[in-house]
């Protein structure tokens, strides 16, 4: 069952279409408003750009405890499979986890971690949920529940097979490929860590930043 995806095309043929593989879990939601503001910024430069869902997120009909990083990779193929004419990947975090075996012109990464750093985070965030609740867990006990059930981890409901996999799961390559971090230079975007914050929020000037990038990237592989 195919995906739910949002897509901004610009007047007549795009020049290529990028495809965002957002950040996984809850910092998907906290980066979500700035990533449409720059595939805005891409369409008005000509680029279509593409926001699928992934299975069991968003609006997906699947459950998330049935999915593994695997079906993620799976699907994000099949979506790009799907689209016609040039295709460049902007995975964002831990998406760059599950953007290597879809076919693309280029791809390009945003402050990529490894799996093992994003489930740390997110059984860390859960044994302070706890201690605030009134209970006793660590690491090490979430853990051992996680090999024989589902664990709810910061809202996310996750298999024993998806945290498995998160613990060992690492970027992998990608050619040709353009990785840029946080900062300054000419490596980097401008921008804060929306990933970090509490709430959703937006940065429309590292919006402007991710599709500057992009576009030049697009040049640069000359795709457009």
């Amino acid at each position: 069952m195919a995906e739910h995806a949002l897509r901004i095309s610009p007047p007549g043929t795009p020049r290529a279409t990028i495809m965002f593989v957002p950040p996984l879990f809850e910092e998907a939601n906290r980066s979500r408003r700035t990533l449409v503001v720059a595939m805005r910024a891409l369409a008005a430069d000509g680029f279509a750009a593409v926001l699928p869902d992934l299975p069991g997120q968003n609006e997906s009909l699947i459950p998330l405890d049935q999915v593994d990083l695997g079906i993620w990779q799976n699907a994000l193929a099949e979506t790009a499979a799907a689209i016609d004419g040039p295709l460049i990947i902007a995975s964002v975090r831990g998406g760059a986890l599950i953007d290597h075996r879809a076919q693309a012109a280029a791809w390009w990464r945003l402050a990529p971690v490894s799996g093992a750093s994003l489930l740390r985070t997110l059984m860390r965030a859960r044994v302070a949920a706890d201690r605030e609740a009134g209970a006793t867990t660590s690491l090490e006990s979430l853990q051992a529940d996680a090999a024989t059930a589902p664990l709810l981890l910061a809202g996310n409901r996750l298999s024993p097979r998806m945290i498995a996999q998160l613990g060992s799961a690492e970027v992998q390559p990608a050619a040709p490929l353009r990785t840029v971090t946080l900062g300054s230079g000419t490596d980097a975007v401008a921008g804060t860590p929306l990933w970090l914050r509490a709430e959703p929020g937006e940065d429309a000037a590292m919006a402007a930043a991710i599709a500057t990038d992009i576009a030049a990237w697009s040049k640069t592989c000359g795709i457009s």
